[in-house]
């Protein structure tokens, strides 16, 4: 990656350093990280390029419409997610940092080929969060998180891969739209560097990212009203109501529907996500997924000062029993998340 800055960082207090120097003085001034989980994140950030690269072409790369083909989630596969897929394994698996990989995307862990050198980390993905909205030119996105392969396993399976989100030594996201950010931490606050299109790399243009803990902001699919539990109808009643309801206030609804969009929009300015849980299929405790996901996005969210719950629970706690696993999400400004998940508290009690 070049080290060449930006003109002129989005911050003004940041020095606009490339990701390369950031992660070095990462690792060699405050060791907070080592070479390998370095090499990790660049490596991943090339990948972020490259698939925006192919996410900016749009129908000039014939990467539009439908693969012809499902996820493991039962989900029409995207051009696009099948070719971002593609390149995040071939990115990472010759490296020698990682122990395997898991995708959104594929229904098994993917293995290190023989051929390789393997590491100590295992990498989760997304490869194109809010594929739904590729044909229609909105903001879509990557999001990875970043573990450490159990001591002892030479082979993952995905047992390997089932950890609290606490064991996260790193996570973030790309989001592609009329620029591409990638945002990163590394369990010491939250990073945003800006893609220099001219230069060929990520320049940090924003440091220390915080979500105000109060908002008037919310995002929500309001379609699923009538499938919500009284706690979460409850919640967002308040809301609507504005200043003539109990909060005594107006509140504004904003909804991508592209997780990564939305939660960059909180992360810059403050705002509370929600993907209930719903009676739509009780067989489905959620739609989002807790380690492509919920994990990476709570651990984003928490550095930066801000909370991510079930509505029950703390996200970074909930043990996973499935790779695939899905959990309903709160995440945003730590006043309205800690209320909403109160008032599920609350009637559980009751």
């Amino acid at each position: 990656m070049s080290d060449a800055s930006a003109s002129v960082p989005a911050d003004a207090s940041v020095k606009p350093i490339s990701l390369s120097r950031f992660l070095i003085e990462e690792q060699r001034d405050k060791g907070q990280i080592n070479a390998d989980l370095r090499l990790l994140i660049e490596v991943v950030a090339r990948a972020c390029k490259r698939i925006s690269i192919a996410v900016g072409k749009g129908a000039l790369g014939g990467v539009l419409g439908s693969a012809g083909t499902e996820n493991v989630q039962g989900e029409t596969q995207k051009k696009l997610d099948v070719l971002s897929n593609e390149i995040l394994l071939e990115a990472n698996e010759w490296g020698g940092h990682l122990a395997a990989l898991a995708s959104e995307e594929m229904d098994d862990p993917h293995p290190i080929p023989n051929r390789y050198p393997k590491g100590e980390y295992l990498l989760v993905f997304d490869p194109l969060d809010g594929s739904s909205n590729i044909d229609v030119n909105i903001s879509v996105g990557t999001i990875f998180s970043v573990l450490r392969c159990p001591e002892g396993v030479t082979d993952p399976d995905e047992r390997a891969f089932l950890q609290p989100g606490t064991r996260q030594v790193a996570a973030g996201y790309a989001v592609y739209g009329s620029s591409t950010v990638l945002v990163l931490t590394l369990g010491d606050g939250v990073y945003a560097f800006t893609l220099d299109r001219e230069q060929g790399g990520f320049v940090l243009t924003q440091s220390r990212l915080t979500i105000p803990a109060d908002t008037g902001e919310f995002a929500i699919n309001m379609s699923n009203l009538r499938h919500w539990e009284p706690p979460m109808r409850r919640y967002i009643d308040e809301l609507l109501a504005g200043k003539t309801g109990p909060r005594g206030r107006d509140f504004n609804m904003r909804w991508v529907a592209s997780m990564v969009a939305d939660v960059h929009r909180i992360l810059t300015r403050g705002g509370i996500f929600i993907y209930p849980r719903d009676l739509k299929d009780t067989s489905k405790p959620g739609k989002l997924r807790l380690m492509y996901e919920a994990n990476p996005m709570a651990f984003v969210v928490e550095q930066a000062g801000g909370a991510a719950t079930t509505g029950r629970e703390r996200i970074l706690d909930v043990v996973p029993t499935q790779l695939h696993q899905r959990v309903p999400v709160f995440l945003g400004s730590r006043n309205e998340v800690e209320r909403a998940t109160r008032y599920h508290l609350d009637a559980d009690a009751s």
